[in-house]
């Protein structure tokens, strides 16, 4: 796989070196610093049109749908303002909060219109995602092996701690760490923490199976079915099934004997509907018991988040997470969850900010999946993204999302280039 052109060159170079940028506890500074670069490559790109370089040109303008991202994310970061106005948050509390709106919500814009607008390739975001899967492979055994001979959890928390960011986990280096409730080991690869690692190992599995290259698609598979199983992350498994099979299923809407059978299911569950309830609501007992705890410190969390955006600040919220008491073990209040997280410390106009643009371009890739192979990805991406997203802060995971972002900004083009029958 050849770039062709410098953006590709920087997006695959910079996803081949995952795991070194890892080993010196870089990730969280790569990814908002190559985002502003792409995004300042795009805007150049337009800018200039036929002035810049033949292989830089924009291949088209902005789509609507990343208009629609451009204005939700501006109108966060308007909502984050007025939040520190109404609370009186101070100067300094705005700037930090402001990077960090540069660092986090700003990157879902800026990827997808890099995509959008620069010359890159699907196939070299998908070939590169399988080289990290090779790199994991290589490194799984000393990874899977370090509790057994004694090796320590954490290997050392990097300097670039310095620049800031949500907690000194995302630039901690482990072998592994251990699940605080059965004390058995879990991995998270090059993930801050284990669940995450999960839902990366989702979208690699996604990547991995548009690769046309058997090798490079099997290192791929088996190193994204490798990080959900070692992961132990309960929401990963959901992903793997949901994300990767839905999307091959959409092309059958479109086909009559496909609603034929559907209307006979929706007949049958008259007879066997209360069976199937029974089963569900046994399957989610089972799973929120796999780890109670940590079900019940997270359901916590979102019931005082949503109290307190309630009771305290409906339309533009706190501003900032707030510490969590012993209940939560401390966790932040407005933490692990998009939803009840945006509600909390942006309000409801944060809320809506992001609720739009995502429910719009999830249809969008829904109904091209419907008609055309390619949008198999971008759904799947979008589907783990909407399931990160009820367990995760997403912005703040953002610089790790960044190849999928930059495919859902490819696939825009893709369609605009060649809009399917």
């Amino acid at each position: 796989m050849t770039p062709n052109n410098p953006a590709e060159r920087i997006v695959y170079k910079t996803l081949i070196l995952t795991w070194p940028f890892y080993a010196v506890g870089a990730l969280y500074v790569v990814g908002p610093v190559l985002a502003w670069i792409l995004g300042a490559l795009a805007f150049l790109s337009l800018y200039l049109g036929q002035a810049i370089r033949s292989d830089l040109r924009a291949t088209g303008s902005i789509p609507p749908l990343i208009w629609a991202w451009i204005v939700g994310m501006l109108v966060m970061l308007v909502a984050l303002w007025v939040g520190h106005l109404d609370w009186a948050l101070g100067t300094k509390q705005t700037i930090k909060s402001s990077i960090g709106w540069a660092k986090g919500w700003a990157l879902l814009v800026l990827f997808p219109l890099a995509g959008a607008v620069l010359p890159i390739r699907r196939e070299v975001l998908i070939r590169s995602q399988c080289v990290i899967g090779a790199w994991t492979l290589a490194l799984a055994p000393i990874l899977i092996i370090a509790p057994y001979i004694g090796l320590p959890e954490r290997i050392f928390v990097s300097p670039f701690k310095a620049v800031g960011g949500p907690g000194p986990e995302y630039f901690t280096v482990y072998f592994f760490t251990y699940d605080p409730a059965s004390m058995t080991p879990r991995w998270q690869f090059y993930a801050p923490w284990s669940p995450f690692a999960a839902l990366l190992g989702v979208l690699m599995v996604l990547f991995a199976l548009e690769e046309k290259d058997r090798k490079w698609m099997l290192a791929g598979l088996a190193a994204g079915l490798l990080m959900i199983l070692a992961s132990k992350s309960r929401m990963g498994l959901v992903g793997l099934v949901a994300c990767t099979i839905a999307p091959r299923m959409m092309p059958l809407i479109l086909r009559g004997w496909a609603w034929h059978a559907t209307a006979a299911l929706t007949a049958s569950m008259a007879v066997l509907g209360t069976a199937i309830v029974a089963m569900a609501q046994d399957a989610v007992a089972i799973f929120k018991g796999a780890r109670a705890d940590s079900t019940r410190v997270r359901e916590t969390l979102q019931r005082i988040a949503k109290e307190r955006w309630e009771n305290d600040a409906v339309w533009f919220g706190h501003g900032t997470v707030h510490p969590g008491a012993h209940i939560v073990e401390y966790m932040p209040i407005g933490s692990h969850h998009t939803w009840f997280g945006l509600l909390f410390v942006k309000g409801l106009v944060g809320f809506l900010a992001f609720l739009i643009p995502l429910v719009w371009h999830t249809l969008f890739a829904m109904y091209d999946a419907a008609r055309h192979p390619r949008g198999r990805l971008p759904m799947g991406i979008l589907m783990t993204m909407v399931l990160l997203s009820f367990g995760e802060n997403i912005e703040i995971q953002a610089y790790m999302l960044w190849p999928a972002l930059i495919l859902l900004g490819v696939h825009l083009r893709e369609v605009a280039d060649d809009p399917a029958p």
